[in-house]
């Protein structure tokens, strides 16, 4: 993806915080989390900002609602009724904290922040602590209006109470209430209880063999990171994809590629070369992989924590370097396969069980890619305030497993027409990696993924 060295300089004026608590009185009670939700890793508060562009003409609003501010916070004191845990803290309830800003310059300065950098971008949400020992709030939000129009909701929700699609529940929830309806079209449910496992002794015997044969990066440990968003369009993508299922030749698949194997192979190994890990050393790949229709029966519909499993692909630094790049997708896709199945995700929570209970961290050392897919959220058309969808979306890098671990695959912004389809790639790498790994996304961009492989 382009990347805009921004020079704008503007000013935010920010208002106080305020406190925003449910429109309607909500139970008051202790609510317990599942295996997953109470994994360790997943404390920190991520943050996304929305974008939006100006809509000044919309029929839809009168003039006292015409303030995207007010209407926000109107329609998220409504769905705090149904997300009432959102309102809540660890341990007492509280409201949620709301911040207004004012920026003096217009969005279309900023590329709709398409390609600016993070010291940008974080900006437009804010970190509220709180004092004492009575815990976090799990939901913070900042909504930032710009001259001329159009505005950005900066929201930082804890992943401990909800997974991406979890989010994209609520955020549609709040979307509803100030566009006529009365109740969200989908009912939040916690249930979390039917994701607990049962302790098991295995973590420990895995985390004393894996410590000492993981491979490591000469560029780790290391704090001055760059953060970087790749866009690789829909026909590179067709164009890998030929050129794997050539190199499969006479062998038969029953199933084509997906994209996210093909491209989180590519992305993978590129990474590894990047961060120049030892080739004797162990290489893991992780995928999220959603799992609430896999379990029997179903999670209700509303379900909004996290119900997730991860694919789980372990090789050595040299399988990783040179083996066939259509091999590294074959066993992405048998990984897949393998996590969906229900005895091994009763067996995930089990593990994550025991992780939460000894507060077990894993920590980064760039031996593993955690990867997570947004494509699918629905985030950017389908949450529309009045303003039409969202014309960007843009996750700020998240301390989760570490920064570097970390690999995101976001949709396309609506910014650029040109950008339709294809995938954005967002990833955190040490300075001093970041140039090899742009070589090789360079190399996918111009149809020589085949010479990198």
């Amino acid at each position: 993806m382009e990347n805009h060295h921004n020079t704008t300089t503007f000013l935010l004026e920010k208002k106080d915080v305020v406190l925003v608590k449910p429109s309607k009185p909500t139970s008051s009670c202790v609510l317990s989390l599942s295996s997953i939700d109470n994994n360790p890793n997943l404390e920190p508060l991520c943050h996304t900002v929305y974008v939006y562009r100006s809509n000044i003409d919309s029929s839809f609003y009168n003039n006292n609602q015409a303030d995207p501010a007010c209407l926000i916070r109107e329609a998220l004191s409504k769905a705090l009724v149904y997300y009432y845990p959102l309102a809540g803290k660890l341990k007492k309830k509280n409201g949620v904290p709301f911040l207004v800003a004012n920026a003096n310059c217009k969005l279309s300065s900023l590329h709709y922040l398409d390609g600016v950098g993070v010291e940008v971008t974080k900006q437009f949400v804010f970190d509220f602590s709180s004092e004492g020992d009575s815990g976090y709030h799990p939901l913070v939000m900042q909504v930032t209006k710009f001259s001329r129009g159009g505005f950005t909701i900066g929201m930082s929700l804890s992943h401990s109470v909800c997974d991406g699609f979890g989010a994209a529940h609520f955020f549609r929830a709040v979307a509803e209430l100030p566009n006529g309806k009365s109740v969200p079209s989908v009912k939040p449910v916690w249930k979390r209880e039917r994701l607990v496992g049962t302790p098991t002794e295995e973590p420990l015997q895995l985390i004393e063999k894996r410590a000492t044969s993981l491979a490591t990066s000469p560029y780790l440990p290391n704090t001055d990171l760059l953060h970087e968003c790749f866009y690789e369009s829909n026909d590179g993508i067709k164009r890998l994809k030929m050129s794997l299922m050539q190199e499969c030749g006479s062998e038969t698949l029953k199933e084509s590629f997906t994209t996210i194997e093909v491209l989180g192979a590519y992305v993978w190994r590129s990474r590894f070369r990047a961060l120049k890990l030892n080739l004797d050393g162990k290489i893991m790949f992780w995928l999220i992989v959603e799992i609430r229709n896999i379990l029997n029966p179903p999670l209700p519909v509303g379900y909004y924590g996290n119900a997730f499993a991860s694919a789980k692909v372990e090789l050595l630094g040299g399988e990783l370097n040179e083996v066939p790049l259509s091999k590294l997708v074959k066993l992405i896709k048998a990984s897949k396969k393998v996590a969906s199945n229900s005895d091994n995700i009763m067996h995930s929570l089990d593990v994550l069980e025991t992780c939460s209970q000894l507060d077990i961290k894993f920590d980064a050392g760039g031996s593993s890619m955690v990867l997570t897919d947004w494509r699918q959220l629905g985030l950017l058309e389908e949450v529309d305030f009045g303003w039409k969808g969202s014309i960007n979306i843009i996750p700020l890098p998240w301390n989760m497993f570490g920064y570097v671990d970390m690999c995101l695959f976001l949709p396309p912004s609506n910014v650029n027409p040109s950008m339709k389809d294809g995938v954005r790639v967002f990833v955190s790498l040490p300075r001093a990696a970041m140039a090899k790994f742009k070589e090789e996304m360079e190399a996918f961009k111009h149809g020589n993924a085949g010479a990198c492989a």
